[in-house]
């Protein structure tokens, strides 16, 4: 249906700009009954998208700062591949204490869903030990040779607790403002090991050396299995230390 889904909020709902959301998804500004809100158009499946819009409703309720799905008039929260969000305001952590901010706002996510089920059709890291694919993931498509680097990489993490993790928390992900930290897009988040998102600027996690050697491997092997083969993967992949 595209954008002519908006029409499940009401009459008074119009497209303003195309924002910056990625290459899977379609994210413009919205004006749905006088305010600014966002509207994010995409192909995941309505399982994937009742598990994103139930964490993002269940995360808010907890006191944590995230865009907030908004029900259609007949109270669903997306329709035909449409989620209608609140906009957050804010801009990226610049100093080494705003990103100790971060890493505060990201072991709340992490304490507040321990028991988390796992996204329709993810897998988590140390999944990907046994499981070839998950996803955007297909080890198949990889050189064996990767492969084997990030299960090393991967395996390091076994047995570990796991819960949702954000999956993206770069600076174009996060909004801050002098109260509050504020994490958007979350397109990639999933039950998994939480140290994958404690890789920070600055250390900002305070992880120990070894923990932090540890996460970092993981996290790199991570995204290379992710977005395998564009650039960004194969650079990701050369960090990944051999075997």
């Amino acid at each position: 249906m595209g954008w002519e889904a908006l029409k499940h909020w009401g009459d008074d709902v119009t497209r303003v700009e195309s924002l910056a959301g990625g290459v899977a998804n379609q994210v413009w500004s919205v004006r749905l009954k006088g305010q600014l809100v966002v509207g994010r158009l995409g192909a995941r499946s309505n399982a994937d998208l009742a598990w994103e819009t139930n964490l993002l409703r269940h995360l808010n309720r907890e006191g944590l700062m995230v865009p907030v799905p908004i029900a259609t008039t007949d109270g669903r929260l997306f329709a035909d591949g449409l989620v209608v969000m609140t906009y957050v305001e804010g801009g990226p952590p610049e100093t080494e204490t705003d990103w100790r901010r971060v890493a505060e706002m990201l072991r709340q996510l992490h304490r507040l869903t321990r028991a988390w089920p796992q996204r329709p059709g993810w897998r988590s890291s140390t999944d990907l030990l046994n499981e070839e694919t998950g996803t955007k993931v297909d080890l198949g498509a990889m050189p064996p040779e990767g492969v084997a680097r990030c299960r090393a990489a991967w395996a390091r993490l076994a047995g570990r607790e796991t819960c949702v993790v954000h999956g993206d928390p770069n600076p174009g992900n996060i909004r801050m403002t002098a109260d509050r930290v504020a994490m958007i897009d979350w397109d990639e988040s999933h039950v998994d090991v939480p140290d994958l998102d404690l890789v920070l600027p600055y250390n900002a996690a305070d992880l120990a050396d070894a923990a932090h050697d540890i996460a970092a491997q993981a996290s790199a092997a991570w995204e290379a299995a992710v977005c395998w083969d564009d650039d960004h993967a194969r650079e990701r992949l050369a960090q990944v230390r051999a075997v």
